[in-house]
């Protein structure tokens, strides 16, 4: 069965806009099947570089292999070929045709300027991430824009059991491991994936020494997920230098297996300055590389806290990169009150979202969400609690507990 991918609405809106849209996100997340419909429906003639042909045509004439395509063209596995954006920008240059070029790839432009620098104004880009809850049930969630609206009232929610909620991090989103039936399948198929990246798309896209370094580093940084960045005892563990591990994790971040929260400031120059939190990009690879399964959370609740978190964050990535609204996401800390995740759009407006592994809230749970909220003033919209429970509660004016579930069902 065909499971419809919520950026597709803006992925047709953005080929009306720019004349190259670059499609991008981890390897495995479903850009090539969501390139194939697209192609099938809206009549775009379909190349794939990973067609060693067509991969070695691209690199010894990236001009002429370009002027052979018919247009408008999806090209698959773009990054394979770096020349072929200056290539691109010549031909969109000349001709000026909107949505002319759909590109896929793995690597994301932004954090790689050699690939995405020819082509600045002239190429729009969407990250496409693993399956959201959303998608997976049929839904378009709405669960941002929902909290921004000028006021929510009381809703009922389905109650999610726990070991459900266990069974879906556990998971993750990767299309391929959705049909698995046992948790041995998907830990296969997470091994292999970890290990193509580094025998293929890190190699790509960097000449690293140190490649052997980079199982360790997905372990260290599956053990610090949700927590903030500290590059330094990341070197000593490795024992390697900052450089490299700054190095890295740009990598890594270029390929979207991890992901950072900045901080939130009421002043913007104070965001950048601060140490940012990272996350790893899927729960499914997030628990496979703690080696965390359902008898572990059972017995250690903290470990499931900080997956329970990294879930979160990752789904409000999802959610945010359908909508036409632009949505960004840091972090709050000041002393003892911190805040998870912050969300802000574009007039400076926020929500603080905080995340608790339990099925029960108490009053000074809002403790960080209290002093955002004294910081913010104005722009502070309302402060919410995600968590295990099932009934969703006010604790004051714009502070609620909601259950986690309102992600996908509201």
């Amino acid at each position: 069965m065909e499971i419809q991918r919520n950026i597709k609405d803006k992925l047709e809106h953005f080929l009306k806009v720019f004349p190259v849209v670059f499609l991008t996100g981890a390897r495995q997340t479903g850009k090539t099947t969501l390139a194939k419909i697209f192609a099938k429906k809206k009549g775009y003639f379909y190349v794939t570089l990973d067609d060693l042909s067509m991969l070695k045509a691209a690199k010894e004439d990236p001009k002429g292999f370009l002027e052979l395509l018919s247009k408008p063209c999806i090209i698959d596995e773009v990054q394979r070929v770096p020349e072929l954006f200056l290539a691109i920008k010549q031909l969109v240059d000349q001709e000026n045709v909107l949505g002319q070029f759909l590109l896929t790839g793995s690597a994301n432009p932004l954090l790689l300027p050699k690939l995405g620098d020819s082509l600045a104004g002239r190429m729009g880009i969407l990250k496409m991430f693993p399956f959201s809850q959303g998608e997976l049930k049929g839904k378009k969630e709405n669960f941002i824009s929902w909290l921004f609206s000028s006021e929510i009232k009381m809703k009922n929610f389905n109650k999610l059991e726990i070991s459900k909620l266990w069974d879906i991090v556990l998971k993750g989103g990767f299309p391929r491991v959705i049909d698995f039936k046992s948790f041995e399948q998907i830990d296969t198929w997470i091994q292999s994936y970890l290990q193509t990246l580094m025998d293929r798309d890190i190699k790509d896209l960097a000449q690293i020494e140190g490649i052997h370094h980079f199982p360790d580093l997905f372990k260290l940084l599956a053990s610090r997920s949700s927590s903030l960045l500290n590059g330094a005892d990341l070197a000593r563990t490795l024992k390697i230098s900052s450089a490299s591990v700054h190095r890295y994790l740009s990598l890594l971040e270029a390929i979207f297996i991890v992901f950072r929260e900045q901080a939130w400031f009421a002043n913007h120059s104070k965001r950048i300055a601060k140490s940012p939190k990272v996350y790893i990009c899927d729960t499914g690879i997030l628990c496979y590389l703690l080696k965390a399964n359902k008898e572990k959370f059972k017995s250690d609740p903290s470990v499931f806290g900080f997956v329970f978190e990294s879930f979160v964050a990752a789904e409000l990535l999802k959610i945010a990169s359908w909508m036409n609204e632009r949505i960004d996401q840091y972090h709050f800390r000041e002393g003892t009150s911190e805040v998870d995740i912050v969300l802000e759009e574009r007039a400076g407006h926020i929500i603080g979202v905080e995340i608790k592994s339990s099925a029960t809230i108490k009053s000074s749970d809002f403790k960080g969400l209290k002093r955002l909220k004294e910081v913010a003033k104005k722009k502070f919209i309302r402060g919410i609690i995600l968590y295990t429970g099932s009934t969703m509660v006010p604790f004051g004016k714009d502070l609620w507990a909601i259950p986690i579930n309102s992600l996908w069902e509201s």
